[in-house]
């Protein structure tokens, strides 16, 4: 295991240059940050590149039996000491872990095999921030959608806060980043129901069936749904608003929309 000790070294200055995105796009690289965040991406096949530690943060749970089982894939490992790790985390308090690894992309041909009678999953249109993003991953993994389907992202999936926000999550629910037109021309194909979440419709999300294939369609912070997408719908439905809002927050909509989804599946 080397040690790092210059913030000038090359490897510490990639991983900062990977915080933008562009050089993210450009190597098909992107930053894991975290325990459970490093511990979910290889479980679930990601290819880490690169690691780097400091133990002086490690939370003793089970950060070493991780790195060991890290290196066996023939990682390679960076001690670094404290003031040099807190200079590449992007958290307040960092535990210690940060790797660097490959992004893994999928097309809505990859996950048409998941678009079984029944299924159910997110379609997130431009969302911005990266924090929403994140809790959407989470919220889709705990109420067991079947992926989720980024349309026109403002948002890059791999920023480092989605990955942040999505504890882990980015790693167990498969993602599909496509264009609108696209997504529609495959809910043809397949024959899955386009339902779009709106203030401004008549129907009541509790009192709609959402049994069935079905996409939960969500729109951005502050426009919803674009117009294209409320023409192409098959469904238009809305979350009653009792206060003086007119609308949720974006994540917690969907968390709505996806546990009423899976109530009425269980019910």
């Amino acid at each position: 295991m080397e040690t790092l000790t210059s913030s000038q070294n090359p490897k510490i200055k990639r991983i900062l240059s990977l915080r933008k995105k562009r050089e993210r796009d450009q190597t098909n690289l992107f930053l894991i940050e975290g325990y459970r965040e490093l511990l979910s991406a290889v479980d679930n096949g990601f290819s880490i590149k690169s690691l780097f530690v400091c133990p002086e943060f490690f939370l003793k749970t089970n950060e070493k039996a991780l790195v060991d089982k890290i290196q066996k894939k023939t990682c390679d490992i960076y001690k670094l000491p404290e003031y040099l790790f807190e200079k590449i985390s992007y958290r307040d308090r960092p535990d210690g872990l940060l790797a660097i690894a490959k992004q893994e992309s999928l097309s809505l041909e990859k996950i048409k095999d998941l678009c079984k009678e029944g299924v159910y999953f997110v379609v997130a249109e431009s969302i911005e921030k990266p924090g929403n993003l994140g809790t959407i991953l989470r919220s889709s993994d705990a109420a067991g959608a079947a992926f989720l389907v980024v349309c026109d992202p403002c948002t890059d999936i791999f920023n480092p806060n989605v990955v942040r926000a999505s504890v882990g999550t980015l790693f167990t629910v498969p993602v599909v980043v496509c264009d609108k037109n696209e997504f529609f021309s495959f809910c043809k194909k397949e024959k899955i129901t386009i339902c779009a979440a709106t203030p401004a419709a008549k129907k009541i999300f509790t009192q709609t069936d959402l049994s069935g294939k079905i996409a939960l369609c969500m729109g951005t912070e502050q426009y919803g749904l674009s117009d294209q997408f409320l023409q192409k719908a098959d469904l238009l439905v809305k979350i009653p608003m009792m206060g003086k809002a007119d609308s949720l927050n974006v994540a917690s909509a969907t968390t709505l929309m996806l546990y009423e989804t899976l109530r009425q599946r269980q019910g």
